[in-house]
């Protein structure tokens, strides 16, 4: 029989909408030549979904026998991330509501919802990535798409309104040291600064929801990086109004809050006469607090966890090409996303309070309701 009179009944069989089964029966009837020919344009056709739109009808990586080593290692390093967010979040939350002694500083509460952010981040962004990062495809509609981009701005928006407002905390503290527990008294009291931040929940929330209401709603799903963002560069004047919005309060409130801040302890250190002596001593037990240190690490590392990604979506943007490093899309990214880890490894660190909070909630988890009476006994305190 004539292969060529088979492969001509094979495409009219496409034309006369036979599945791709009935096309199998077909060519297995036939000849053994047939089979091999569509059989060698297969991996062609699979490996083609990677790199381009993913269709109904198109074949995804997991379709094949085995996922690709690159896939099944970026889902577990994007599942690893998740569990490390999720764990250390909660640590941290557990420690700030187990320890009533951090509840006399104002930071703690904007720490305690810095850690609110990235526990959701962790729970409602990340898990989202780990199975379309073997398949290759999304394969939850739509409209959870546009969900988890508007969660992604949203919690991204709170974290940098947080972060404004420690540095006007910090600024406060420095600026009237004398004054500070009067100036906290009137405008950042415990009550004040728990209703700030849940004005800055509903406000971030506001500012990010046009797209999720039908507002130039588009979504993509990027296959480098295994997440949906929403589609800014087909709203200009609402991305702008946004940025302009959320970063540049808190872009101009950080720089300067700290400038002034570091201005002041180097002005001390260098030994310039301070006529006030009562002042001079406040401010110097003021600025001896680690909680200026700390908290102007967590900024640096929060924006240097995203300068890579804003640097190669500028580039992209400017140079209209984009660049086809490998992994460099995922890196970035996920780079940024790990940002809400790197909070409690800070804290560790550089914060003898929280260390304190930490080792009193071990010993509550270990000791039930002895463990504050047993820290208490040991002669624990915030500088410990």
């Amino acid at each position: 029989m004539n292969v060529d009179f088979y492969l001509h009944n094979t495409v009219l069989g496409v034309q006369l909408g036979i599945s791709d089964f009935s096309k199998w029966l077909i060519c297995l009837a036939s000849s053994f030549t047939c089979l091999r020919v569509i059989v060698n344009g297969m991996p062609a056709r699979m490996m083609s979904v990677r790199g381009g739109a993913v269709s109904t009808g198109e074949v995804s990586v997991a379709d094949s026998p085995l996922a690709t080593f690159e896939s099944l290692t970026q889902a577990a390093v994007i599942a690893v991330m998740g569990v490390a967010i999720v764990v250390s979040n909660l640590l941290i939350i557990a420690a700030f509501l187990n320890f009533k002694g951090l509840s006399n500083e104002v930071i703690n509460y904007y720490l305690l919802s810095l850690a609110v952010a990235d526990l959701l981040c962790g729970l409602f962004v990340v898990p989202l990535s780990v199975y379309p990062a073997i398949t290759g495809r999304w394969m939850f509609g739509d409209l959870m798409c546009r969900l988890a981009g508007y969660v992604e701005v949203t919690l991204w928006s709170v974290s940098v309104y947080t972060f404004m407002w420690i540095s006007v905390d910090r600024y406060l503290a420095v600026r009237k040291p004398l004054r500070y527990e009067t100036v906290s008294a009137t405008v950042q009291t415990r009550t004040r600064s728990q209703c700030w931040m849940v004005f800055t929940w509903i406000s971030a929330a506001m500012l990010c929801c046009p797209p999720l209401l039908g507002y130039k709603k588009e979504a993509n799903f990027d296959k480098e990086t295994f997440i949906c963002m929403l589609d800014w560069g087909t709203t200009y004047a609402y991305t702008a109004t946004l940025g302009i919005l959320v970063l540049g309060p808190s872009v101009i409130s950080i720089v300067y809050n700290y400038f002034y801040i570091f201005s002041m302890k180097r002005k001390l250190n260098s030994g310039a006469p301070i006529h006030d002596k009562e002042y001079a001593t406040a401010l110097a037990e003021n600025l001896a607090n680690p909680s200026h240190w700390m908290s102007f690490v967590l900024v640096c590392a929060f924006w240097l966890s995203w300068a890579p990604y804003a640097g190669v979506r500028l580039y992209e943007y400017f140079t209209d090409q984009e660049l086809k490093i490998p992994m460099l899309h995922f890196g970035v990214v996920w780079l940024g996303i790990l940002n809400s880890f790197w909070k409690i490894v800070i804290l560790i660190s550089l914060s003898p309070q929280f260390r304190l909070a930490l080792r009193i909630l071990c010993l509550t988890a270990c000791c039930r309701t002895k463990g504050r009476l047993q820290a208490e006994l040991i002669g624990m305190d915030n500088d410990d």
